[in-house]
């Protein structure tokens, strides 16, 4: 839902976004909402932008909501060691000690592994020219790096476990999944198939995965009307306040 209709672009500004009133615009008028599930993860302290802060005042505006229930996964920071595929831009400093620079020209990684990789210089153009590049495995001699990562845990499996729980415990007529997740397929096809009954799937890109869409038993996708239609008022139960910037 995040990274599909609000992180970026025009959706960005709607991150203020009621899900019950999402959910009832967006589907058949026959639905009656009886309940959301939101699955997030609590993210660490953002001295700069002050997210967990905007994150916290989000969630309390919809716990406010008697139909929404908020379940939490965690994030688990780490390394993982990856085959290097580029290089930093030319003409930007390298955080190491002691710091480099690289020139723009070929440069060649002396050690056990050796690869030859073009560094070019940075520009906007680049920055925002979106490439798309097929599946390539690793050279034999590639060379590996070790990165820091933050990987989100538990809520997609969450998700799939309360989708069929509920299902079996006959909570709902039909489920609406917000998701392009194709982990999701197969949850969605054992209600379906199993339960009998109907699951669909509400978009939050322009193009749904195939495999979702051979899945659900129908399609919906999440417009920018929708989001402006569906945000919360400035100021919600108990006093908790939009923030002013996101």
């Amino acid at each position: 839902m995040y990274y599909g209709s609000l992180k970026s672009g025009n959706g960005a500004q709607y991150k203020w976004l009621n899900l019950v009133d999402l959910a009832r615009k967006i589907l058949p008028p026959e639905c009656d909402v009886a309940k959301v599930l939101y699955f997030t993860s609590l993210i660490s302290e953002d001295s700069h932008s002050n997210a967990k802060g905007r994150q916290k005042a989000y969630i309390d505006a919809l716990k406010s909501l008697d139909k929404v229930e908020v379940h939490y996964g965690n994030f688990l920071p780490g390394t993982i060691r990856r085959p290097l595929a580029s290089l930093p831009v030319a003409n930007q400093e390298i955080a190491i000690e002691p710091p480099v620079t690289l020139p723009e020209e070929n440069h060649r990684i002396s050690g056990n592994r050796r690869l030859v990789i073009p560094v070019r210089t940075y520009n906007k153009r680049n920055r925002r020219r979106r490439v798309r590049r097929k599946h390539i495995a690793p050279v034999p001699n590639a060379v590996f790096v070790e990165v820091h990562t933050i990987e989100e845990k538990g809520s997609d499996v969450n998700l799939a476990a309360h989708l069929l729980n509920d299902a079996w415990y006959r909570r709902f007529d039909s489920a609406a999944v917000i998701s392009n997740d194709t982990d999701l397929v197969t949850p969605i096809r054992m209600v379906r198939e199993e339960r009998s009954k109907p699951v669909y799937i509400i978009c939050p890109r322009q193009e749904v995965a195939k495999e979702l869409k051979d899945a659900a038993t129908d399609v919906f996708f999440i417009s920018l009307e929708h989001l402006r239609e569906a945000q919360f008022p400035e100021v919600v139960a108990n006093n908790i306040s939009k923030p002013e910037c996101w």
